[in-house]
């Protein structure tokens, strides 16, 4: 079983690399790719950098060089909903975007021709629900995705009043779900909410997590990957 994993930023990328055995960096082209095992299963990890045009690409490469029989995405996102805290995760059930508008014709954040909707692997998506991660609280639901960073609450009021749904927002479920989706590729995003987009201090807790508690929070991450490789 080849099972490939996304995502976005470095910090997230080096935590997931020293997960594996047998690590090997390969580059095709412009692209570089980490190969390891885990379990005895190979993983394939891509650094795609941020924004959903370097998570399509990245996701493309990785497909075409490796067909992986899942993909999965890792990394942080902003909690949306105040039922989540910094360090909750969240399993995305299904992926949108929040920054789309083709017209009348289509749903707002559907792109024309797709769904509005890309669902989650059910296989992927069991495993994150069924985790034993101590004290983390694991919530599944939707995850919107755009190309912003969410800082105010403006901005989170209006991916709210169009997804009252959502749970979390990020800059790349989206285009990961709707590549995984024409290549019929098994897809999850997983995500660590890293900050709360809307809260008095809400880039001092994005900081905070760097400093203090991404360490402690991708211990949750590695449980997924290890239940997915048993």
């Amino acid at each position: 079983m080849t099972i490939g994993i996304i995502n976005a930023m470095h910090k997230e990328h080096e935590q997931l690399v020293a997960l594996l055995a047998d690590v090997n960096e390969v580059t095709h082209g412009r692209f570089s790719f980490t190969e390891g095992t885990l379990n005895g299963h190979r993983l394939v990890l891509m650094e795609s950098g941020i924004g959903k045009v370097n998570a399509a690409v990245g996701a493309v490469e990785l497909i075409n060089h490796y067909q992986p029989d899942a993909l999965i995405n890792t990394g942080v996102a902003g909690g949306i909903d105040t039922s989540l805290g910094v360090m909750d995760v969240v399993a995305g059930s299904r992926v949108a975007y929040h920054d789309v508008d083709c017209g009348p014709e289509s749903l707002p954040g559907q792109v024309q021709g797709l769904p509005l909707y890309y669902e989650a692997d059910p296989k992927l998506l069991a495993a994150a629900q069924h985790l034993q991660a101590g004290t983390t609280r694991i919530h599944t639901g939707l995850i919107c995705s755009g190309d912003q960073f969410i800082t105010d609450r403006t901005q989170l009021d209006g991916i709210k009043q169009r997804f009252p749904e959502g749970l979390a927002v990020d800059m790349e479920s989206g285009a990961l779900a709707q590549v995984c989706h024409l290549y019929g590729i098994p897809f999850l995003s997983f995500r660590i909410i890293s900050d709360t987009p809307g809260a008095d201090n809400h880039f001092d807790q994005y900081l905070n997590f760097w400093g203090e508690m991404a360490n402690r929070s991708f211990g949750v991450t590695e449980a997924l990957l290890r239940a997915i490789c048993c």
